[in-house]
C-alpha cells in the first residue's frame, strides 16, 4: 500500500538523526538510501497520473488507479505523499488537487477517504470491503484521514483551503439547522471518528466521542493552522492562517509560567514569520526556550 510507503519513507526521515545521535553510521546509510529507492519507487510505480495509486494486489492489478471501477483514488496516498515530502513537488499539487476534485464533498460536508465505495468489484481489498457502501472505510469519511488532507494543505500553504476544510470536520457544522441535525443525527459536540458517504445515510454521523480523531482535529487546528509547536522545551510558531485573519492570541501554559501569545498578520500573509518578539525584544532566532517560571509577552508579526 502506497499510503504505507510514505508512513516509512517519513519514519525512516525521523529515525536518521536518532541513529546519528548514537553515532550508528552503518543504519544512517542503509536508511538514507532506502529512502532514496522508496521515494524513485512511490514516485514511478506509484503514480497514476494524476494522483498516487492506493496499492497493487497480488495479481498485480492496481488499487487507487483511474483504471479502477471502484476505489479509483484514497485519500491517504495524495495526503502522505505531501506530509512526508517524499512526492516530487509537482505531483504534491497535482495529487491534492485531484483529492479535492474527487473526494471533498463542500454539499455534504464530508472528506471521503475513498471513492467510489466497493460494492461489486471482484477485487479484495480487505475487511473495509465488507462495511456497506459509503460506510467507514469504505468510500464514508473516515475522519483521522480526513485531518491527514487538511495538514497536507497546510504543508503547501494552502491556508484558505485548509480552514475551508478544517470547518467541514467540525460536528456543529453538520448541526446548524434542524434539517442538518436530522441528517447527521449525532452529537454536534463532539468529533465523529467516520461520516457515512452515500446514498440514503449520506452525511450521517457514525462512531462519535473517538479519542483519536478528536485528538487529531485538536492537533491540525493547534499545530498546524494556528502554527504553536513545542519540542524539546523549544517553542516556535510557524502559522498557516487566511490572508483576512488580522490576529489571533494564544495562551499557553509551561510548568508554572504563562506565555500570552499575540499574532498579528498586518500585510495579509498565508504564511511566513517577520519578527518574533519576546517581552519587547526581538529574537532574531524566531525560537525560545520555555521557562519554568514567570509570565511572558509573545508578540508574533507575519
Amino acid at each position: 500500500m502506497y499510503g504505507y510507503g510514505f508512513f516509512i519513507y517519513d519514519i525512516l526521515g525521523k529515525f536518521i538523526p536518532i541513529c546519528e545521535k548514537r553515532n550508528d553510521i552503518s543504519r544512517v546509510n542503509e536508511y538514507k538510501e532506502k529512502r532514496e529507492t522508496l521515494k524513485k519507487s512511490l514516485n514511478t510505480s506509484g503514480w497514476d497520473g494524476r494522483w498516487f495509486r492506493r496499492a497493487y494486489m497480488d495479481n498485480g492489478e492496481p488499487l487507487g488507479s483511474i483504471e479502477n471501477e471502484e476505489c479509483r483514488i484514497d485519500s491517504i496516498s495524495q495526503s502522505w505523499g505531501v506530509i512526508s515530502n517524499a512526492a516530487d513537488n509537482d505531483k504534491k499539487y497535482i495529487s491534492m488537487e485531484a483529492l479535492e476534485n474527487h473526494l471533498i464533498d463542500k454539499e455534504n460536508g464530508i472528506i471521503k477517504l475513498l471513492d467510489p465505495p466497493f460494492n461489486k468489484t471482484k477485487l479484495e481489498p480487505g475487511y473495509i470491503k465488507a462495511y456497506l457502501p459509503g460506510v467507514r472505510e469504505n468510500g464514508g469519511q473516515y475522519t483521522h484521514a480526513a485531518l491527514w488532507a487538511i495538514i497536507a494543505f497546510t504543508k503547501l500553504g494552502l491556508a484558505e483551503k485548509a480552514v475551508e476544510y478544517y470547518k467541514i470536520i467540525n460536528p456543529i457544522e453538520h448541526s446548524k439547522t434542524k434539517e442538518a441535525a436530522n441528517k447527521y443525527k449525532a452529537e454536534p459536540y463532539v468529533i465523529a471518528a467516520d461520516i457515512y458517504g452515500t446514498n440514503n445515510l449520506l452525511g450521517r454521523g457514525g462512531w462519535t466521542w473517538y479519542t483519536g480523531s478528536s485528538s487529531w482535529f485538536c492537533k491540525v487546528g493547534i499545530e498546524h493552522i494556528l502554527g504553536l509547536n513545542v519540542q524539546n522545551k523549544i517553542l516556535t510558531l510557524q502559522p498557516c492562517i487566511p490572508k483576512e485573519w488580522k490576529e489571533y492570541s494564544i495562551r499557553y501554559k509551561y510548568e508554572n509560567s504563562i506565555y500570552n501569545i499575540k499574532v498579528k498578520n498586518p500585510n495579509g500573509k498565508n504564511v511566513g514569520v517577520e519578527k518574533f518578539i519576546l517581552n519587547g525584544e526581538e529574537i532574531k532566532e524566531k525560537q525560545i526556550k520555555l521557562e519554568k517560571n514567570g509570565i511572558y509577552e509573545v508578540e508574533i508579526i507575519m
